[in-house]
C-alpha cells in the first residue's frame, strides 16, 4: 500500500467516524434521516473544507464522490445499530477517532504544500475540530470540544508524531513504515524513530 492510498484510507475511516457521531447526535435529537444525514455530512467534511480553502487547494470532497458515499454508509450503520449507537456514550469514541485522524490528515496536507510546521499544526487542529463544532452549533449544543479534556488530548497527540517522527505520514519515508506507525500515534511513540516526547 503506497502513502497516498494509506492516507486516503485513514481519511475514509475518519470520515465515517465523524459522520456517525454527527448522525448519532442528530438522531438523538429526533431529526429525520435527511436532517441527520446533513448533520453527519457537515461533521465529516466541515473541517477539511475550511482547511482546503485556507490553504488555497482544491476542496477534497469535490474531487471524489467517496465522501458522500461513506456518509450514506454511516447513516445506514446508525439506522441498523440505532439501539447501540443512539442510546450509549459511544459517541465520544467515534468523535475522538475522527478528530485524531483528521488532525493527522490536516498536518500532512499542509506540509505537502510546503507550509511551515506551525501552520501545519494549526491546520491540523482546524481540520479536526471544525466539523464537530459546526455539528454542535447546528444541533444547538455547547460544543463538546470546549467541555471535554479528552478531545484536546486527541487533538494534540498526533502533533509530536507528525512533527518529529520521520515516517511517511509527512511524506519523507517509504510507505511501509506507515501501518506500523499509526497505532503509536495515539501513544505518541513511533518504533521506527528515536523516542518522541510530548510537546
Amino acid at each position: 500500500m503506497d502513502t497516498q492510498t494509506f492516507l486516503f484510507v485513514i481519511e475514509m475511516i475518519g470520515t465515517i467516524a465523524a459522520a456517525i457521531s454527527g448522525i448519532r447526535m442528530a438522531a438523538a435529537r429526533r431529526f429525520d434521516w435527511f436532517g441527520a444525514y446533513s448533520v453527519g455530512l457537515v461533521t465529516a467534511i466541515g473541517g477539511g473544507t475550511l482547511r482546503d480553502l485556507l490553504l488555497g487547494i482544491p476542496v477534497f470532497w469535490m474531487q471524489s464522490w467517496w465522501y458522500i458515499l461513506v456518509t450514506f454508509i454511516s447513516l445506514g450503520t446508525v439506522i441498523l445499530f440505532k439501539h447501540i449507537l443512539v442510546h450509549t456514550r459511544i459517541l465520544f469514541v467515534f468523535d475522538t477517532i475522527g478528530l485524531a485522524l483528521f488532525v493527522v490528515i490536516g498536518i500532512q496536507k499542509s506540509l505537502a504544500v510546503d507550509y511551515a510546521m506551525w501552520v501545519a499544526i494549526t491546520m491540523g487542529i482546524v481540520t479536526g475540530a471544525t466539523g464537530g463544532v459546526a455539528r454542535d452549533i447546528l444541533l444547538n449544543h455547547e460544543p463538546l470540544l470546549f467541555k471535554k479534556d479528552f478531545y484536546s488530548s486527541a487533538c494534540g497527540l498526533p502533533r509530536p508524531v507528525v512533527a518529529r517522527c520521520r515516517c511517511a505520514v509527512c511524506c519523507v519515508r517509504p510507505p511501509s513504515s506507515l501501518p506500523g506507525c499509526l497505532p503509536y500515534t495515539i501513544r505518541g511513540i513511533c518504533p521506527s524513530c528515536s523516542p518522541i516526547h510530548q510537546i
